[in-house]
């Protein structure tokens, strides 16, 4: 290439640097908005509330969030990666993020990895193993000698097709060699009122969602899908503990901006983020939730959703799982 042409190309990429630099001096000039991608009142929804309200101070503007619901989660985070990359639209997204990268590939409008740029991953929500008050298994090892005596004869639920706690009751099938039946309802109450009805004997979902019901005796808390007993449930013993595989599976909270947000925007949302989860009361009202507070870099939320996009892509491929049409 010529000098000159060199120079003129050196020259623009300057202005060019020099000219994002200058148009996000003054970010945030107006409200943030941050899509939830579910109904009002659930976890999700809670978390973004409770790091919406901490983060408008020190970025002195409202920060709105607003739910839209549907497919899966899939309406609300196409919103998001068509938005303008300029750090005035976020999305909050949970696994089922993750297990949509497999059960609609080639469908999708947007690449769940590629077409967003990594904030922060905000918390993690370790999921619950249950069981109906008159299945006969007390633990996990019990659980597992009882399915595998009755193979097929073991009925369990889920908040749909593709959840976590889907995924995660297939995740445990396949570690122990059992075989149960999947029943999927239209969220979780409606799987919770099989579950004490005695429709179905076993029921994996949120801690927030089942331990209400475990403490009031209307079902029994056989196992948390996590490494250490959590702060919001320390009765219930771990996976290990409950003489199960030592499997550890969640739902979680990542933040989420268009794929091409500066940088300078991406690291000041996701510093920001972990000051309010470090240095307020979020961290215990998560705890109170059965969420573990995380707060971590761009670099460390994106390392997080390659890896569950790769986990439950083995997963949903090995138990055949199809999305819901």
């Amino acid at each position: 290439m010529p000098s000159k042409t060199r120079s003129v190309a050196l020259l623009g990429v300057v202005l060019a640097a020099a000219g994002s630099a200058l148009a996000q001096s003054g970010y945030p000039a107006k409200t943030i908005r941050i899509i939830s991608p579910f109904p009002p009142g659930g976890s999700v929804d809670a978390v973004a509330r409770l790091i919406a309200n901490d983060l408008a101070k020190p970025l002195g503007q409202q920060i709105v969030v607003d739910n839209r619901p549907g497919a899966n989660s899939i309406l609300g985070t196409d919103l998001v990666a068509k938005a303008a990359p300029d750090g005035y639209s976020i999305v909050t997204v949970i696994a089922g993020h993750a297990a949509n990268a497999t059960l609609y590939q080639g469908k999708l409008s947007y690449d769940p990895v590629k077409s967003f740029a990594p904030i922060s991953l905000a918390g993690i929500a370790p999921l619950i193993l249950t069981a109906n008050n008159g299945f006969p298994a007390k633990d996990v090892k019990e659980l597992i000698a009882y399915a595998k005596a009755n193979p097929g004869k073991v009925n369990f639920g889920s908040s749909g097709i593709g959840a976590a706690a889907h995924l995660t009751t297939e995740l445990l099938k396949q570690t122990a060699g059992i075989d149960m039946v999947h029943v999927p309802f239209k969220g979780t109450a409606p799987a919770l009122t099989a579950l004490m009805a005695g429709d179905i004997q076993i029921l994996v979902d949120v801690p927030s969602s089942l331990m209400p019901h475990a403490r009031g005796g209307k079902i029994r808390a056989l196992a948390m899908f996590s490494g250490k007993r959590i702060q919001g449930a320390p009765e219930v013993p771990t996976m290990a503990e409950a003489g199960g595989p030592p499997l550890e599976s969640s739902t979680w909270v990542l933040f989420l901006a268009p794929a091409g947000t500066p940088r300078d925007i991406v690291n000041r949302l996701s510093a920001e983020t972990r000051k309010a989860i470090n240095e307020s009361d979020i961290r215990e009202r998560f705890n109170q939730i059965g969420i573990v507070a995380v707060g971590n870099s761009p670099e460390e939320a994106g390392k997080f959703l390659q890896d569950e996009v790769a986990k439950w892509a083995k997963v949903i491929t090995t138990a055949g799982v199809k999305a819901e049409q």
